[in-house]
């Protein structure tokens, strides 16, 4: 049992790598035959405001069909839809990994339900309870929460098609597929269209954004949750000194909110930042680029910089090139504690057994969500939403292939050209970026290069809203970034939907 849970942390924390840590081995992929099912309708109410809001969810399966009719997929889906409002916005919603099902975003901030954590965001103690989400998007817009192939209840047919789905072009075509098929049986073409994605599925949805498009079907807008397009920005591999830079305003705020940065920089967060953005793209990265070249002069100057805005002592640093890979960040910052920090929040702190280690057993900021999610996701699909399964819900792996990247055809995989072309195709969407200070696994700093160099005409530009939280990866976590979350979720929803005339 420990063995699992390690491999399923371990999975959650290799987001920005690009791979999912917690594949099943071709054979033991899980694949079930598609049965045309009713869905299941249940009514609810929440009060939001002081105002009562009455609700129906959709707990279902749609198919993915392929050429010749043959269903080859089941995606299963949650909607929820507000009663008595016809062509109400909708954003259809969903999660990385890849190989995560949509439960994290459903159920931590998103949905009409929520995990109750504590306030903080970590773990209370078991068992788990849901409560009524203050922070629900339901009053701005219909919802519907998407699994793809290999991730919740959702199952290939068969092997052959789990290989098709579990893959850069093949998840995109599946998702758009069931996106066409859900607007046209429930009649929704008419609404105003939004896509919500966190993690790799913001890499989804920046691909999905295109191949709609190609669809003819246009977006209102798409909102990208702890974003990563280019994957360059997030590999941490030999000749690639891009992450280095760009981990670096991260790394800094990390250590700001643990106080082992300089004392200097810790008075002001926002400050400490400004001088890591100037620092990290200026002459660190400069001093990357020179390599072997720096004198000795050069280089201590420079570890002597860093150390102070990340809080690793110049030893490490020497001993590293001057380059910090993630992971051996999380194990170094509270070394001598005996303590580590989380890699999808960094506010968060464990320990482990190998304290001479270069790197941690795994993610505390992982495990502190990963059991009171699954067992909420578990109890509410089956009692609440009524959809009786003996299946395993995958929360995170266990249900997917060895993601196939081959269609980037040996470069970093990269959606952004996609976006960039949705873009040039629907002048009228708008985009939404929420960034964590203290997200190590999808940084900020990443995210703003990535939408600096997409290639985007000027007007485009004003198309884009981008927003911090003093959170990590999953913001929502933290109570008071859920709130500010659905309030700029609000603001960009209203004005993403034109005005009738």
């Amino acid at each position: 049992m420990r063995l699992l849970l390690c491999s399923l942390l371990l999975s959650l924390s290799s987001f920005a790598q690009g791979q999912l840590g917690s594949t099943a081995p071709p054979s033991s992929v899980p694949t079930q035959p598609y049965k045309d099912e009713a869905p299941i309708v249940t009514s609810h109410e929440i009060t939001l405001n002081g105002q009562a809001l009455k609700y129906k969810a959709t707990a279902g399966m749609l198919p993915i069909r392929n050429a010749a009719g043959e269903a080859e997929a089941g995606l299963f889906f949650v909607a929820y839809t507000v009663e008595g409002s016809a062509n109400r916005p909708l954003c259809i919603a969903f999660n990385g990994g890849p190989g995560a099902g949509s439960l994290w975003l459903h159920l931590g901030a998103i949905g009409p339900r929520r995990i109750r954590m504590k306030d903080d965001g970590t773990m209370p103690p078991a068992p788990y309870r849901l409560e009524d989400n203050q922070g629900t998007w339901l009053d701005k817009c219909d919802l519907v929460f998407v699994d793809p192939v290999g991730t919740g209840f959702s199952r290939a047919t068969k092997l052959e098609t789990a290989r098709k789905f579990n893959g850069l072009t093949g998840d995109i075509d599946s998702v758009a597929e069931f996106i066409r098929l859900y607007l046209a049986r429930n009649n929704r073409f008419a609404s105003p269209l939004f896509l919500a994605g966190e993690s790799y599925g913001t890499t989804r949805a920046a691909g999905l954004s295109g191949a709609l498009a190609n669809r003819g079907i246009a977006l209102n807008g798409v909102l990208l949750i702890s974003s990563i397009l280019n994957f360059q920005t997030a590999r941490f591999t030999k000749g690639n000194d891009l992450p280095f830079a760009l981990f670096v305003p991260t790394y800094t705020a990390a250590a700001w909110y643990h106080k082992k940065i300089d004392p200097a920089y810790q008075k002001d967060l926002k400050a400490a930042l400004k001088e890591a953005r100037a620092f990290a793209e200026g002459d660190y990265a400069t001093a990357l680029m020179k390599g072997d070249r720096l004198t000795q002069a050069e280089r201590d100057a420079i570890a002597t910089k860093l150390g102070k805005l990340t809080g690793m002592s110049k030893s490490f640093l020497f001993k590293n090139d001057l380059r910090i890979e993630i992971q051996r960040f999380t194990k170094e910052l509270r070394r001598e504690e005996g303590i580590t920090v989380g890699r999808l929040d960094s506010r968060l702190t464990g320990t482990d057994g190998d304290q001479g280690a270069a790197t941690n057993e795994f993610d505390p900021s992982a495990a502190a969500i990963l059991p009171p999610y699954t067992h909420a996701m578990n109890q509410y699909a089956r009692e609440d939403l009524g959809y009786k399964t003996d299946a395993i819900y995958f929360a995170l792996g266990g249900g997917i292939l060895p993601w196939d990247y081959s269609s980037a055809q040996n470069q970093f995989a990269d959606t952004s050209n996609a976006l960039r072309a949705a873009f040039d195709r629907n002048p009228y969407m708008k985009v939404f970026v929420a960034n964590g200070y203290y997200d190590l696994a999808t940084p900020f700093f990443a995210t703003e290069y990535t939408f600096a160099h997409m290639g985007l005409a000027p007007k485009h530009h004003q198309q884009i809203t981008m927003k911090e939280y003093e959170a990590g990866h999953m913001m929502y976590i933290h109570v008071p970034s859920l709130f500010k979350l659905k309030a700029d979720i609000s603001a960009f929803i209203d004005s993403a939907i034109p005005t009738k005339n």
